[in-house]
């Protein structure tokens, strides 16, 4: 009891064992997650995303689209029954940050890949009240007239590597090429769909890229990359 009053009526001595039990207790709760690879399960057929996914997603984060849309769908039966399949943390394994959110003026996008064609996409983007009359969305059509910056395809995705998104030599390498032949409907798309298995080649002028064909491929590839009806993806509601 006399322990106990002491502490209580010296506040530097309650400060200093308060923020010992708290780094106690954050030591042990941390400490045991550097002793595994990571905490998040690897699913089949997550892959980073293509250079003009990635590049698409950057513009998607500078425009603040995620300011309406969410992309996560709970373990909620209304949810899963509007958006599809819940989602799984391994889905944004390689997102930085990711692109969660926490308010729904728009729908969700988790699934919205192959959801609409690559053309409506466009037509959305540049006026979206053509398509969906109720829509609050501004136009964006400055995107198609803004040609895509690529010089530093290759520097982005060193800095991506840097925080641990595995790409590999050959994919740094390729990075311009695959950049322009996602972009470029004429292309030859072989090697592309090799180092990026279901990457959406987009409706491009095949010349020079533009933010609005970043942008599409990122929508396109949102939600594809899992394959639920495999029972080996099924995993646990996050």
């Amino acid at each position: 009891m006399f322990r106990h009053e002491l502490i209580e009526k010296n506040a530097i001595l309650m400060l200093v064992l308060t923020l010992l039990t708290v780094a106690i207790g954050g030591i042990v709760e941390v400490v045991p997650l550097f002793t595994i690879e990571t905490t998040v399960e690897h699913v089949k057929g997550v892959r980073p995303y293509s250079p003009l996914e990635a590049r698409g997603r950057d513009i998607y984060v500078r425009e603040g689209c995620y300011t309406c849309h969410s992309q996560m769908i709970r373990a909620l039966r209304d949810e899963v029954e509007r958006y599809g399949h819940y989602s799984i943390a391994a889905e944004s394994m390689y997102d930085h940050p990711f692109q969660w959110g926490s308010k729904r003026i728009g729908p969700d996008l988790a699934r919205v890949g192959g959801k609409y064609s690559s053309d409506w996409h466009y037509a959305h983007l540049i006026n979206a009240q053509s398509v969906v009359p109720e829509s609050l969305m501004p136009h964006y059509a400055f995107l198609a007239d803004t040609p895509l910056e690529t010089a530093d395809a290759v520097a982005r995705m060193k800095a991506q590597r840097a925080v641990g998104v595995p790409y590999s030599d050959e994919d740094i390498a390729n990075a311009a090429a695959d950049l322009r032949t996602q972009a470029d409907p004429s292309a030859d798309n072989t090697d592309l769909l090799k180092r990026y298995p279901k990457a959406v080649t987009v409706p491009g002028d095949g010349k020079q890229p533009t933010e609005m064909d970043a942008l599409v491929a990122y929508l396109q590839v949102l939600g594809t990359m899992v394959d639920f009806a495999d029972p080996a993806n099924e995993k646990p509601r996050q």
